[in-house]
Formats: structure tokens, C-alpha cells, sequence
């Protein structure tokens, strides 16, 4: 096959496909246009999660009627001039392809009007060709209006996901600048209701407020240190205290220049500060903020402008760090980690003491109380009940005779050809989810209704999830209802979920982790994957022994018992030969 040069339209389709990959990444150009422009006020409306319709309406500059058209030229720029400025950007946008690749595969609206002139001008695209240009009355700013997003790039549009999912990664754009930004007012409005707006008084916690409410917020600690004159970086911004922290790494957020940046350094740089700190596999919870000269930095190495690189990165890591790391020290207050267990032959004070070899019989009457959603069966009697063999080789696991807890996270147990290690929480999880699973088949997952409803502030994205898959919610047994802004209503919890010590942050948990789920499971599925993981017990909760050789039993009767539902395994064995071998006895 011979060279030829590639005919506009082929070649402005794969420019496109570089920087516009899904709706989100339309609102992130635009939104930033709208922040080079000078706008106080950014307003972005979204219908059907950016497929139907992107809009981005703002009060600055404007564009001149005379320069509008070359607007949308590729390479068209204000704000380069020569080669040397990629080395010292001080705005977020500079590669003048952001309208062109968008209009390349869209229908565009523009309507712009400098302050200076009296009428403003219209532009319409479709495809990347004007259609039609002409003067238009206009408010001082610009609105771009985009609709049917990759109308002639159907195979694009193929790999979008559900709207909840799209409209979430929307929403996540739009509040990520809200908070670079806290002295811009941002509204962001999904099918026609206001998700949050901000209020622009260039207080970050005010910002805090409005995209994910009081109950963050009041966990919050600022952080302002001040600029380091030798390598002329500043760190500032916000963090959670040992009281808030998530299952993902998705509230690490970074801006560098006040630009919006994936960057493992930085994140690395804060996990490390919070060692010892949040509890093992979870994640802290920050908003910071680094500036430094423009020339220590090369924003130009990503098509979207995702990631940059640091001239002097140790210095970079050494400075977030040392700042976070301060400021925990320095302010956080203790945080005590508890959750309750309920027991009945002994007290709650005598966990420490050494558990019997086999289980008490328990008081006439009297029944022992499980964590989560261990409770419900008989309580073991004084002698281990006969049960059926299972294949030792198979996905069940043999007959086990619990011999105790260690570290508050391994249940120790004595197998018919060895030593087995169980991990309570994977063990836990894997027995609920099947659980949940046989209900959810019978249409009969049992809910706990609350004996006081709660509010609970949810995310843009959460609350998209909410409205998409409420019907899911609710067979599951979540009953939530909408409140107004980001608030919801919740009055019913599955039961799994009953014991967890704080309802609204189960809810909360549940939805990151279907969110943040990329196996390509259903919507029904990651979010009973999750309840189960949510409700089974946790690493570090002790256990008494009536509890251990309960979720034992459980745990040998259920299907695909040597891995929870993330695949992580929930028993490790040490054979007999392997102990032999060890002590000398081979």
C-alpha cells in the first residue's frame, strides 16, 4: 500500500479522538477556556451525561467577531507564541486544538460577545464545517452549545458507558476546578437539576461545602504552608484528619499551577505522610494544592493535559510530605477506631483473655450475637456438628476446628491435613455475597428500616448512580429517596449492612466501590459485591470464639470459599508436611 497524505476530515477525526474520548473530556476544555477567559461564573449543563448535550456558558472575555471563525482552526491559540513559551505556560489551555477536535465530531454552537462590542456573533458547526455564522444579540462571555457528541463517529460512541457513569466523570471535572478555583462561582446542572453550585467567595472550604457537604468538611484540616524561597514551591490546599478516609484513591486529589493533574508522585507523597495514620487499605481524603515556577514544570507530555512532569521531582515529594505530615502532627486530633460487638458469655472487656479450644454452651435461653451478618443461624453447640465432607481440593473448604484469633485479623484453624489461616473479613464477605446473591435470585433481600430516616450528602457522582439505578437500589434493599441539591434520604439499609457503625457512610462506600469497579460487571452485581464487602467484619475487629466457629461453619458450606469477591484469598494453609518438614520431624 503506498503514503499518501491522510484527506482534513480522516485526519481531524483521529486529532479528535486524542483529546476528546467521552463527554467529560469536552467539559474539562471548555471549562478551562471559560478559566483562561477571565469568567467569575462557569455554568455547565449536561443532558443524558454529555451525549445529548454539553453546554458552557461564562462571563469573560469573549471572543471578537473577527477571530471567532479561526477559533476552531486547529493550531489557533492565544496564548502561545513562540516555542519557548511551552516551557513557561501559565494558562491551562495552549495547544488550540481543544474547538476544533470537538467540533470535528459534533454539532457546535457558539455565542460570544467581548464587552467592548455591542453584538455578539454566532458560529455554527457540524463536523468540524461552519454552517452558518452570523451577528446575535449576547450577554458579555461566551456559551458553547454541543450536542449529538460523535453523531458521525457511531463506532466511538459504542464505547461509552451508562449515563450515570459519564455523568459522574462530569461531575468529578466540574468540582475538581470548582475547588482549584474557590474564588469562581461554578453551577453544574444535570437533566435539568442544579447538582451543586458553588459560591465563589475564594474560601477552599466553602468550596468543600458545596460538593461534598458538612459531613467532610467538618473532618477537614487546612493546610497553608508557605513558600519554600530556595526551590520556590508552596503547598496549600486541605486535608482529612484520621477520622475521614476512603477505599479508593479517588479523593486524592492534585492541582499544580491550577491545573488538574494525575500524578502517582504526589499521591505516593501524601500516602506516606499518613502512615500510621488511616487504617491499613484505606486512603486519605486531600485537596492540595502545589505551585511552583512555571519553568520547573512540563505540562505539554499528555494529549489532555492530565499529567505533567517535574524538573526537580524529589523536591516536589519532599515539600508535599514534610507539609501534610506536619499539619497531622501539628493538629489531628485523636481518632479512636471502635465498632461494637455484642456478646453474651463474655463480656466485651475480656476479649484479650485466651478463647476456650471449643465453644460454650451458651446461657438457657441465650443465643451468641454475630457481627454483621453472621447473626441469625443457631449458636454452635458444645460438641462440632458432623457435616459432609467436602473435597479438600475443590472449592470447598474440609471440616475446621477453630483454635483461635490472631492479630485480630486471622481466624487460626486446625484442618484434617493441616494448619488453616482464615482471614475474617474475605471470609466474611465471600459468605454474604453468596448470600445476597440467592436472595437477590428470590427477590428477597431482607432491608432494615431505620428507626430515624437519615440525610446523607452524596457526591455528583454518587447521586447519579442513585438516579440511574434506583430500582436496582432498591431490590437490593436500599430505599433512598431524593431531597433536594445533593441530599438524599435514606430509610432502609440491607440487612448485611444493619451493624455497620455509621449508615451514611455505608451508602457512600457502596456506591464508590460499584463506581470504581472496572470488571465489566452489571450495576446490580458490583453494588451487591459491595454491600457484602461493606457489611462483612473487619480486619482488627476481635471476635469471640462463638463468632469464629460460626463464620467458619458458614464459610465451609459456601461455593468458591478460597476467594472473596475481588479475588483476594480468604485462607492460606500450612500442610502437615510443610510443619514436619519445619520442626524437623522429615
Amino acid at each position: 500500500m503506498g503514503i499518501r497524505v491522510l484527506p482534513p476530515d480522516v485526519a481531524n477525526k483521529i486529532a479528535a479522538g486524542e483529546v476528546v474520548e467521552r463527554p467529560a473530556n469536552v467539559v474539562k476544555e471548555l471549562v478551562e477556556n471559560a478559566l483562561d477567559a477571565g469568567a467569575t461564573e462557569i455554568r455547565v449543563e449536561v443532558q443524558r451525561g454529555g451525549r445529548r448535550l454539553i453546554r458552557v456558558a461564562d462571563n469573560g472575555c469573549g471572543i471578537p467577531a473577527d477571530q471567532v471563525a479561526l477559533a476552531f482552526e486547529h493550531h489557533a491559540t492565544s496564548k502561545v507564541r513562540t516555542a519557548q513559551d511551552l516551557f513557561s505556560v501559565h494558562t491551562l489551555g495552549f495547544r488550540g486544538e481543544a474547538l476544533p477536535s470537538i467540533a470535528a465530531v459534533s454539532r457546535v454552537t457558539m455565542l460570544t460577545r467581548p464587552r467592548e462590542q455591542a453584538v455578539g456573533t454566532e458560529i455554527r458547526l457540524a463536523g468540524g464545517e461552519v454552517v452558518s455564522t452570523r451577528p446575535a444579540a449576547a450577554p458579555a462571555g461566551t456559551v458553547v452549545t454541543v450536542e449529538d457528541l460523535f453523531f458521525n463517529t457511531p463506532a466511538r460512541r459504542k464505547f461509552l458507558r451508562t449515563v450515570a457513569t459519564e455523568m459522574g466523570l462530569i461531575a468529578e471535572i466540574v468540582s475538581h476546578y470548582a475547588l482549584a478555583y474557590p474564588e469562581r462561582r461554578f453551577t453544574l446542572v444535570g437533566d435539568g437539576r442544579t447538582l451543586f453550585q458553588t459560591p465563589g467567595t475564594g474560601e477552599l472550604r466553602d468550596a468543600l461545602l458545596a460538593v461534598y457537604g458538612l459531613d467532610v468538611v467538618r473532618h477537614m484540616l487546612t493546610l497553608d504552608a508557605s513558600l519554600d524561597p530556595q526551590s520556590g514551591i508552596r503547598v496549600h490546599g486541605a486535608i482529612g484528619g484520621p477520622a475521614l478516609h476512603r477505599a479508593n484513591r479517588k479523593y486524592l486529589i492534585f492541582f499544580v499551577n491550577g491545573r488538574v493533574v494525575r500524578s502517582p508522585m504526589l499521591t505516593a507523597a501524601v500516602e506516606q505522610a499518613y502512615q500510621g495514620v488511616v487504617p491499613t487499605g484505606r486512603h486519605p481524603f486531600a485537596v492540595l494544592k502545589v505551585e511552583m515556577p512555571p519553568d520547573q514544570l512540563d505540562v505539554n507530555v499528555h494529549p489532555q493535559k492530565l499529567e505533567v512532569r517535574f524538573a526537580r521531582g524529589d523536591e516536589v515529594f519532599r515539600a508535599v510530605q514534610r507539609a501534610v505530615r506536619r499539619l497531622l502532627v501539628e493538629e489531628a486530633p485523636v481518632h479512636r477506631y471502635t465498632r461494637p460487638v455484642e456478646v453474651v458469655d463474655r463480656p466485651l472487656e475480656e476479649a484479650g483473655s485466651p478463647p476456650p479450644l471449643w465453644p460454650e454452651k451458651p446461657r438457657p435461653g441465650g443465643e451468641a450475637r454475630l457481627p454483621g451478618a453472621m447473626s441469625g443461624s443457631p449458636a454452635p453447640s458444645s460438641h462440632r456438628p458432623e457435616l459432609p465432607g467436602a473435597d479438600v481440593g475443590g472449592t470447598k473448604l474440609p471440616p475446621l476446628r477453630v483454635l483461635g484469633q490472631m492479630m485480630t485479623t486471622y481466624i487460626v484453624c486446625e484442618g484434617p491435613d493441616g494448619l488453616y489461616l482464615v482471614d475474617q473479613h474475605t471470609a466474611h464477605e465471600r459468605v454474604l455475597l453468596e448470600r445476597l446473591r440467592r436472595q437477590r435470585e428470590r427477590q428477597a433481600v431482607p432491608a432494615q428500616r431505620l428507626l430515624q430516616p437519615l440525610t446523607v450528602e452524596l457526591t455528583p457522582q454518587q447521586l447519579a448512580v442513585v438516579d440511574e439505578q434506583h430500582d436496582v437500589l432498591r431490590r437490593l434493599g436500599f430505599e433512598v429517596e431524593p431531597f433536594g441539591g445533593l441530599t438524599v434520604v435514606v430509610r432502609t439499609l440491607p440487612e448485611v449492612l444493619k451493624d455497620h457503625p455509621d449508615p451514611a457512610a455505608a451508602l457512600a462506600e457502596v456506591l464508590d466501590g460499584a463506581i470504581h469497579d472496572r470488571r465489566g460487571l452489571s450495576w446490580e452485581e458490583r453494588l451487591t459485591v459491595y454491600a457484602a464487602c461493606r457489611g462483612a467484619v473487619k480486619a482488627g475487629d476481635p471476635l469471640t470464639h462463638e463468632e469464629m466457629v460460626e463464620l467458619i461453619r458458614q464459610l465451609e458450606q459456601t461455593d468458591l470459599s478460597r476467594t472473596c469477591a475481588h479475588g483476594r484469598p480468604t485462607v492460606v494453609k500450612l500442610s502437615q508436611a510443610q510443619l514436619e518438614r519445619e520442626f524437623g520431624r522429615r
